[in-house]
């Protein structure tokens, strides 16, 4: 072999392998030629809000073509203990859809440096879901949508029975009020039962609000279940089942209170604006919403879904961008409307709903005139879910005659004490 023939074969040599080396490189995935990032975002659906959330993804890409958003969708029972087996696993995704704030608040990306102002980021939303997000002065989530609890009535037996309900917040009921009101309708229109709710600690509590008190202190601090206001709302809770006004198979034998609520014989139903979408198909009379009675003050439990970067994703900034796009007014008044649901901004509480715009501004209305301390109690994610079954345990040893309304919350002041200060 010559040294010109061997000059070239080297030559070749490298040439091919600069090539591969080039080629390999062309074939990452997140590279720095293409320098397109992917976020993935962890999602559950409660109803068509998935299909919402996937128009919107796609409109944000197409503007912001560096940027692809991997949608992982999981049940929501399921929700929890995906997120927590990805931060532990050491890759979490770079979004979450979140409920429960609190457990997740350490590993959450501070949205402070992101945002121009975080005073000004905080005032676009309802100030009860405050708590919620802005948690140690950082902002660890952004709300995506709110909820609230709230009253849905059949309109054809209250007109059967001749009995008006509330059309503006100044002729909310009384308690007294609304329970002469329930059984005028039980008597005259027919309605087997004057009231369903739903069995759970968080609706329970709307009465304990109303009625002036609260779960914890101020400061979370303590328990505060077992005040006089506690006491107060247990004995009516209890009063209610024992005056046949509402039916014990719901909190004792674990009948569906949507299904009583469909069958026609309800007159009201307390429950979340979720359930006007769920109520949409009913057919076999007529029903609405109206204002809830009042206690020593009018009071609703917010609720809502929340939007949550994590620390270590590697995608923080892109993550914190994402969320601002979807909390923006434009966006999360499309995502809210078309999906039915009810928005945390403060400028977008009238939206164009395609079905029952009035119910939504009456819920809204309840979120406005809630006591600041539901959100301050239900914020407390962590804690909260340490004590609920209890909770709603105790509640159903009143109802069965197992304890007295004051056996019942000193035994869950005790628990949530206990709870407070084991974290």
């Amino acid at each position: 072999m010559t040294r010109r023939t061997t000059f070239k074969l080297i030559t070749s040599l490298v040439m091919v392998m600069l090539l591969i080396v080039l080629t390999a490189c062309g074939n990452t995935g997140n590279n720095a030629d293409s320098k397109q990032s992917t976020l993935d975002f962890l999602w559950f659906s409660d109803g068509k809000e998935g299909e919402v959330i996937k128009e919107i993804i796609k409109e944000y890409e197409q503007t912001n073509t560096k940027v692809k958003i991997n949608l992982i969708e999981v049940g929501f029972k399921d929700m929890q203990t995906k997120l927590k087996t990805m931060l532990s696993g050491g890759k979490p995704p770079a979004l979450s859809r979140v409920t429960d704030t609190g457990s997740f608040a350490n590993q959450a990306v501070d949205l402070t440096p992101y945002v121009d102002s975080a005073s000004q980021f905080e005032d676009q939303f309802i100030d009860s879901l405050k708590p919620y997000y802005v948690m140690n002065d950082k902002l660890v989530a952004a709300p995506m949508d709110v909820t609230a609890n709230g009253l849905i009535y059949n309109k054809t037996l209250f007109d059967k029975a001749g009995v008006k309900v509330p059309t503006s917040p100044d002729q909310v009921w009384t308690w007294e009020e609304y329970i002469a009101a329930l059984k005028e309708v039980m008597d005259k229109g027919g309605a087997r039962y004057g009231m369903v709710w739903d069995v759970t600690p968080h609706r329970w509590s709307t009465l304990l609000y109303q009625n002036g008190g609260s779960i914890l202190t101020e400061d979370g601090s303590a328990a505060a279940i077992n005040s006089e206001a506690g006491i107060r709302s247990m004995e009516m809770f209890k009063q209610l089942h024992q005056d046949g006004i509402m039916p014990e198979s719901v909190w004792l034998g674990g009948e569906n209170p949507n299904n009583l609520f469909r069958s026609g014989t309800v007159a009201t139903h307390w429950a979340g604006n979720w359930m006007i979408s769920n109520y949409k198909d009913i057919t076999d009379f007529e029903w609405g919403v109206t204002y809830m009675p009042k206690g020593t003050q009018r009071s609703s439990v917010p609720g809502g879904k929340f939007l949550m970067a994590f620390k270590g994703s590697g995608y923080e900034q892109e993550a914190a961008e994402f969320i601002e796009y979807l909390t923006s007014k434009e966006v999360n008044s499309k995502y809210n409307q078309e999906s039915l649901f009810m928005s945390p901004r403060k400028d977008s509480s009238v939206l164009n709903y395609e079905f029952g715009k009035e119910m939504f501004e009456i819920f809204s209305d309840e979120l406005k005139n809630s006591s600041p301390l539901a959100a301050n109690d239900w914020s407390k994610q962590t804690l909260i879910s340490k004590i609920s079954t209890d909770l709603k345990n105790n509640i159903m040893d009143v109802l069965s005659d197992k304890a007295t309304p004051q056996e019942a919350l000193d035994r869950t002041a005790q628990l949530i004490n206990e709870a407070i200060g084991s974290q």
